[in-house]
């Protein structure tokens, strides 16, 4: 019987070609995994270190602009109650302004109120009844004065205590010269 040589050099071929696969399999394995380990361990290790440090540092960015806006927003809140405050303290100046300016004008008209009444009693001297309601007038007209001062003194004491208003001095000096305007006018016609 012949001998199968082509067979059996395809069975040798085939055995050296399966053990070939196997040693290249085993071959591409350890490489493979040496490169997954290696690639592992220093790049992705320093990856993983890397996109640690820019993780760290967007954090404290953020945390730093929250609380520079947070400081902005303080600031601004404290600026617009400031100029508010100062809103109102001018508001109040001018009020306070106002009633000095008005008790002034009522000191000048008692002033020559009863500079005129002075006048009167030169020019008029016929009865004793006309004499005394001057003179009640001229007392009333100098309270009027005294109390327009009062009022000035209370403005300037209220504006201290942060209300513009003169209070009862500032009331009584309206009255009073308007008495004393009467009495000068009512002894004149005496």
């Amino acid at each position: 019987m012949p001998v199968p040589w082509l067979r059996i050099l395809d069975a040798v071929i085939g055995v050296t070609d399966l053990a070939r696969s196997r040693k290249i399999r085993t071959m591409a394995a350890a490489s493979e995994s040496q490169s997954v380990a290696e690639s592992a361990r220093v790049p992705g290790g320093l990856e993983a270190r890397l996109a640690g440090v820019v993780v760290a540092a967007l954090k404290e960015a953020f945390d730093r602009d929250t609380r520079r806006l947070d400081l902005e927003r303080q600031q601004l809140e404290a600026e617009r109650l400031r100029a508010e405050r100062a809103m109102q303290l001018e508001l109040l100046r001018q009020a306070a302004d106002r009633e000095i300016a008005r008790l002034r004008l009522l000191a000048g008209v008692d002033l020559v109120a009863w500079l005129g009444s002075l006048g009167l009693v030169a020019v008029r001297t016929s009865s004793a009844s006309a004499r005394v309601t001057l003179a009640v007038a001229w007392v009333l007209l100098l309270a009027a004065i005294a109390t327009s001062f009062a009022g000035q003194g209370a403005v300037a004491r209220s504006l201290e205590a942060k209300s513009a208003g003169s209070g009862a001095p500032g009331a009584s000096t309206l009255w009073l010269t308007i008495f004393g305007l009467a009495l000068v006018a009512i002894s004149v016609l005496v």
